[in-house]
């Protein structure tokens, strides 16, 4: 199956439905035909709601009533299975973005934990593209196979999870983008300049500033990328009724770094950035010197 298989807009047997009440409070069911859904006021038929439009008001038979739609990429990820931490839509999105992963491109990606970055690759990069995954843990490689079969209602061909790690494996692909998330990422800057084209993307999602730092030493130390480049995205919801605007109380701040470097050409030596380190930044030896 293909990861961009075009979705009827009509909800069929085998759809996810996500079901918000009055209060806003959310529910999932999966489609079966003849099957009900009990609530504390009445049951919803399945056959129902098999056939309606999206954005239909369905209703149970104590008169409930839920708006129906199918539930987006980030719904699915939030409340799907989890081994690992998932990398969240905020960071997901970023990713496909920075890292420019579009239809035809091909993907190394290694540390699949629950499989919500390989769900959001695989649609980025289409039926012509391909994603190459990897994940050290068995445990955790199960659980992201039924995540994403069940998300795309099949495996998709293009896509393939080879439990081990990354680094030991032999490569003899070519890849357009590597795209990392685990916890010594600075460990696979050598191979992954083996195996990117030029030009190619290098992208490593991490969690702390320690690990931020020794990935981008090892970039840098490779002299095979541009210089690296670190960011993080903090989302801030808000709130309005009427004339009453102010930010929301919660808000979505950490949850890791993203650092992206490009591959050079083979043999090519970037022009050294000129700029002064700060006081301190490599300690007490290289002030010395």
């Amino acid at each position: 199956m293909s990861a961009t298989t075009k979705p009827s807009p009509y909800f069929q047997i085998g759809d996810r439905v996500q079901l918000t009440d009055a209060k806003g409070k959310m529910h999932t069911i999966t489609l079966q035909p003849n099957q009900e859904w009990h609530t504390h006021n009445g049951w919803l038929v399945h056959n129902e709601v098999i056939g309606k439009p999206e954005g239909s008001v369905v209703e149970t038979t104590g008169g409930l009533k839920f708006l129906a739609f199918k539930p987006l990429l980030t719904d699915y990820v939030l409340s799907m299975p989890r081994g690992a931490t998932i990398v969240y839509p905020k960071d997901a999105a970023m990713i496909v973005g920075m890292a420019d992963v579009a239809p035809g491109v091909r993907v190394l990606e290694a540390g699949v934990g629950s499989g919500a970055l390989s769900i959001s690759l695989l649609r980025a990069v289409g039926s012509e593209g391909r994603v190459d995954s990897f994940e050290r843990r068995d445990e955790f490689a199960d659980i992201a196979r039924k995540n994403v079969s069940h998300y795309f209602k099949a495996l998709p061909e293009n896509w393939s999870l080879t439990v081990g790690s990354v680094q030991d494996h032999p490569h003899t692909t070519k890849y357009d983008r590597v795209i990392l998330d685990m916890l010594a990422p600075w460990e696979c800057v050598e191979m992954a300049s083996e195996v990117l084209e030029p030009g190619g993307v290098f992208l490593s999602y991490v969690a702390t500033t320690t690990q931020l730092s020794a990935t981008a030493e090892a970039i840098k130390e490779s002299a095979n990328f541009t210089e690296p480049e670190s960011s993080e995205t903090i989302v801030r919801g808000w709130h309005h009724e009427g004339l009453a605007v102010r930010p929301q109380h919660r808000m979505i701040g950490h949850t890791g770094f993203l650092i992206f470097a490009r591959r050079l050409a083979p043999g090519t030596i970037a022009p050294a950035r000129r700029r002064r380190p700060s006081k301190g930044a490599y300690g007490l030896k290289e002030e010395e010197a």
